[in-house]
């Protein structure tokens, strides 16, 4: 059973006391109490495999009770799950524990001139988070957030100019800019190091990277809104494995499942035994390496990745259906060469249907969803709600899913 979690005992169990502490937090949670009862101590792995998993519903209604807070400084408020209505909230501490991602992991130097590409508004905490790691590298900061697409061009010249050598953002964004840029003949050659986070790599990256900033390499980190960073990797790995944190366990459950305890006394989210829909395995690293690492297998749930935000597809069907007129509904996902570049909410209806039900229902979607007016506010029109005569099913199995990826050229 031990071998399912990437620490051995030795050195986990010294550090449980954290876990214990999550346990007893959750049980002062009268919704989540009971499931409880019987788990009375985390004293050894075998403890803590005998612990129920967490969700990402019981720990947004155990957020809402505990409201946790900072012991030093402020308590910061994220976006943590939920992609319809207000957003749920998460805590996090200042300085978003990138102390032990320091520790671990330094793509950064104080010679490098890094640009900050990941957005900064709507409660999401990326950009926040990569400024903190800067801050700990002592480097220059361009703190870029998000810019339109007419930008772009302004903006690569001025990198270049300012020998920009280092470039953050999630890869959806990044192969934005690097895309424009090679379309538009703009080089960055002192480009040296991409860091990334939110979403899995693209290999279109690679290539655009080859001609625009040929001597720039990537760098990973890996986690979610309620974990924070898990792993981090570096260019000598694979894009899809990740060295775990010492101050994440990290369990490989059923169907390769996997679920996250903090070990990290500063941690303010009560994160035990936390299912995040991940999968994943441990593996040798090709980087040489002796520790196990983790290579990630995709996700096992409904939320679905696009542009570096989790879109929780159940919650969209299930404001979809209660439309009158409408009998089932169903999102539609089209990649080009990796990257989302349109989501569609398909509906089936009867006679009786408004006639303005899918642009109405698109507005109320648009302004209420927090992954779908992020991920989109630069092209709205690549969202789009429409009434249709028959969903995207199986051929072969005859099963409509609730949502479908199709690939474009």
């Amino acid at each position: 059973m031990t071998e399912a979690f990437s620490l051995p005992p030795e050195t986990a169990e010294p550090h449980l006391h954290i876990a214990q502490r999550s346990l007893a937090q959750l049980k002062t949670v009268p919704e989540l109490a009971s499931r409880y009862v019987d788990n009375d101590k985390v004293l050894t792995l075998d403890d803590l495999a005998a612990v129920p998993v967490l969700a990402k519903d019981d720990l947004n209604v155990a957020l809402a009770h505990l409201e946790p807070k900072a012991e030093r400084g402020a308590t910061w408020l994220f976006q943590s799950g939920g992609s319809t209505g207000a957003p749920k909230v998460g805590y996090a501490p200042t300085g978003f524990y990138m102390e032990g991602v320091y520790e671990q992991w330094r793509p950064l130097d104080r010679d490098d001139v890094f640009v900050n590409g990941w957005g900064a508004g709507r409660m999401w905490g990326a950009h926040f988070l990569a400024a903190a790691f800067a801050d700990l590298s002592g480097c220059q900061v361009i703190a870029l957030g998000s810019v339109t697409r007419d930008e772009y061009g302004d903006w690569l010249t001025f990198f270049a100019a300012r020998g920009v050598t280092a470039f953050g953002g999630t890869p959806s964004v990044l192969r934005l800019w690097f895309a424009h840029a090679r379309a538009a003949g703009v080089r960055l050659p002192a480009l040296r190091k991409v860091l990334w986070l939110g979403e899995a790599w693209q290999p279109q990256l690679d290539d655009d990277l080859a001609v625009v900033a040929p001597n720039a390499r990537r760098w990973g980190m890996f986690g979610s809104t309620e974990t924070w960073v898990v792993g981090t990797n570096t260019p000598r790995c694979p894009a899809d494995v990740f060295h775990t944190l010492p101050e994440q366990l990290v369990h490989v459950g059923a169907d390769n499942v996997l679920d996250f305890t903090t070990l990290n006394p500063d941690m303010l989210n009560p994160v035990l035994r936390y299912r995040t829909g991940d999968a994943g395995g441990f593996v040798t690293c090709d980087c040489g390496r002796p520790d196990r690492a983790l290579r990630l297998l995709g996700r096992r749930d409904s939320v679905v990745q696009v542009r570096g935000l989790g879109l929780h597809v159940d919650d969209i069907i299930a404001q979809a259906e209660r439309e009158p007129g409408v009998s089932r509904a169903q999102v539609l996902i089209t990649e080009q060469q990796g990257r989302v570049s349109a989501v569609d909410v398909l509906l089936l209806a009867g006679h009786d249907f408004a006639p303005d039900l899918a642009e109405r229902l698109r507005k109320d979607l648009m302004s209420a969803t927090f992954t779908i007016s992020t991920a989109f506010q630069h092209d709205p029109e690549s969202f789009r709600v429409r009434v249709v005569e028959s969903l995207v099913g199986n051929e072969r199995t005859g099963k409509t899913s609730n949502f479908v990826v199709r690939q474009e050229q």
